[in-house]
């Protein structure tokens, strides 16, 4: 397709009236859409007027929850209510009684000595339980409540929350 001058006139005065490019290559026929805006910015044509269309109607707007009420949306999991965290709850210890520490080191632990861990470890006072742990595990009884919590918990809670 040549732009002949009488096409780049037809384009210069139809631009004018303010057509889109869509308009504009339906009227001229033969050329995209794409086309009429290359040759455009090729002219260095500026100064549209406005559509014939008149003003926008403008739409009414249905009004919004507060921003903190609106769901949060995180990567494909956009349709996901994001709750917020519920706070952690430590397991109910009924007839465990908290062991005072033996302060074992860790050059003292072996598998016959609690390793659940007390203190930071960067004080001079960090120390281990130390007391019997129950079997095949790494932890006192009253440790293990705490770090393991039985499946049937775990659903509950995943169902809850």
């Amino acid at each position: 397709m040549n732009w002949t001058e009488e096409r780049v006139e037809l384009l210069k005065k139809l631009w004018a009236e303010g057509l889109s490019a869509s308009q504009i290559a339906a009227e001229l026929g033969g050329v995209t859409r794409n086309a009429v805006i290359g040759k455009v910015h090729r002219l260095s044509l500026t100064g549209r007027a406005k559509a014939a269309s008149g003003p926008r109607p403008k739409r009414a707007r249905s009004p919004r929850a507060p921003r903190a009420a609106r769901p949060q949306t995180i990567g494909n999991t956009a349709l996901k209510i994001q709750r917020a965290p519920q706070p952690r709850r430590l397991p109910v210890l009924e007839d465990v009684v908290v062991p005072i520490p033996l302060k074992a080191t860790i050059l003292t632990l072996n598998e016959k000595t609690c390793r659940w861990p007390i203190g930071d470890p960067a004080d001079e006072e960090f120390c281990f339980c130390g007391h019997e742990p129950r079997e095949n595990g790494p932890y006192c009884e009253y440790h293990s409540r705490i770090a393991y919590h039985p499946q049937i918990r775990r659903e509950k809670q995943a169902a809850s929350g």
